[in-house]
């Protein structure tokens, strides 16, 4: 089946698929602002109690820990009971893990929070981008995908700004507590929305699937209805962990988690969660200076880089920008590897402010963020929510995402303890190591997907020599 004869160039947008914009944009701004908070939250968190390098590790990084587990459940969970309900249980989690860290009366209370908030986070990380795939025409698929990485990049900056009004006093709590907003504003914007069409069908409910079609695709909503229903004709159940990790399925399943380690192991969380803490390593001496700098040179660089990519994702296609995007990482991230081994030779400037290869620095990592901003952020979101086949989308989505969780939760937790041991330089010059070892891996083994529909791309991986009969036929 051909991308054209699935999505017409003319369909219109309704106010139905501004409504799915909303939800995908509102998921990717929770998830953004619980990424983003925490680096301005660190200092209060730290003086309220007293805590150790290791424990500040634990409090930032454990998050990552309840999102890998959510990601695990979301992929079954969303097959099970729906892309919306999934995004609505996702929604209500980080709405009470908020209100347990705002509220946490010791350490331990507030990382049983952030676990909360984690697991929350992980369902809408896999639950929110598929359903933002399954509902998005062919054409605009890449946007709408991507709208959840612009998401995210808003979600952080406005954290960052958030963190730099309240920097002046002791409001680490309020930090985290406005996180709750965001989360019942998602809740506002699921509740009136739809499930996908595909996940009405696979449960045998043609009536709402219709229904939904005719939201989304009012112009031509028979012909719709009759390609998709050919898409899943004789799929009633899901397909079982066994055939997620057959052969057959073994080159979507390695590019998925391939793409998802990349983003994370090139040093991106560690950059946002402990931004603060590595300006202040290069001279900028000030909690203040050190919320600014990070909220402008990276917070405000995130957004706009990655606009870059909602407008060019479905036009240039999703290798291009990644490499391109590979390309600037691995040469900033080397840059301020060298710019570190020079400010720890000679120290703090007698001016009190940041050395010349601390500014360098600055530069460098606005570089880095523009460059992951426009690549590996929004493209690798949009990459694993098309490559997977309709009968194993849920949780090969989900395997990816809780790989995506578990790198980032390596990365955070040893972070710290990393530049302790081989120092800033080493640290950036090992992330511009991986960048440049992902920039020969996605040349090598990333396939274009735009333009496909998610049928075409299916076949993609069937019509390939030695590949297995598909299990639907």
């Amino acid at each position: 089946m051909s991308s054209q004869t699935e999505d017409q160039p003319h369909t219109p947008i309704t106010k139905w698929l501004f409504l799915v914009g909303g939800v995908i944009l509102t998921a990717g701004l929770l998830f953004g602002y619980d990424q983003g908070v925490i680096s301005g939250a660190l200092v209060g968190i730290e003086k309220s109690f007293t805590v150790s390098t290791f424990m500040v590790e634990i409090i930032t990084s454990w998050v990552t820990l309840g999102a890998l587990v959510g990601a695990l459940v979301a992929g079954v969970l969303s097959d099970k009971v729906g892309r919306k309900k999934a995004v609505l249980l996702a929604a209500v989690l980080f709405t009470f893990g908020a209100l347990v860290e705002a509220f946490a009366p010791g350490a331990w209370v507030l990382v049983a929070g952030r676990l909360i908030v984690g697991f929350g986070v992980g369902v809408a990380s896999v639950a929110a981008p598929l359903y933002a795939a399954e509902m998005a025409p062919t054409r605009l698929r890449g946007r709408f995908v991507s709208g959840y990485q612009f998401g995210i990049t808003f979600g952080i900056f406005l954290a960052y700004l958030i963190d730099e009004l309240l920097s002046s006093g002791d409001r680490w709590r309020l930090m985290l507590g406005i996180s709750a907003v965001p989360a019942v504003l998602l809740i506002v914007l699921i509740l009136p929305s739809s499930d996908t069409p595909r996940w009405f069908l696979t449960k045998g409910r043609r009536a709402d699937a219709e229904s939904a079609l005719e939201r989304i695709r009012p112009d031509d909503t028979a012909q719709a209805m009759a390609e998709l229903e050919a898409s899943v004709e004789g799929e009633t159940e899901q397909a079982g962990w066994a055939e997620v990790f057959s052969r057959t399925w073994r080159r979507p399943l390695t590019i998925g988690i391939g793409l998802a380690v990349f983003q994370q192991v090139t040093g991106i969380n560690a950059i946002i969660y402990y931004a603060n803490k590595i300006f202040a390593a290069a001279g900028f001496i000030t909690p203040q200076g050190q919320t600014a700098a990070t909220t402008w040179a990276i917070g405000a660089v995130n957004v706009l880089a990655t606009l870059i990519a909602v407008a060019f994702v479905d036009k240039l296609g999703r290798k291009p920008l990644l490499l391109a995007g590979l390309v600037g990482m691995s040469v900033s991230l080397a840059v301020v590897g060298v710019c570190f081994w020079f400010i720890n030779r000679s120290g703090p400037t007698t001016t009190g402010g940041p050395s010349d290869a601390g500014l360098i620095t600055l530069v460098a990592l606005v570089v880095y963020i523009a460059s992951f901003a426009f690549s590996l952020g929004p493209v690798v979101w949009t990459v694993i929510n098309e490559i997977f086949p309709r009968n194993i989308r849920g949780r090969g989505v989900s395997i990816a995402t809780a790989a995506n969780w578990g790198s980032a939760w390596l990365v955070s937790q040893f972070f710290l303890s990393l530049v302790d041991t081989i120092g800033e330089s080493g640290t950036f010059m090992l992330f511009a190591a991986l960048s440049v070892v992902a920039f020969i891996w996605i040349l090598k083994v990333l396939p274009e997907t735009r333009g496909r529909s998610l049928e075409d791309i299916e076949q993609m991986w069937l019509d390939e020599p030695g590949q297995a009969a598909s299990p639907a036929s």
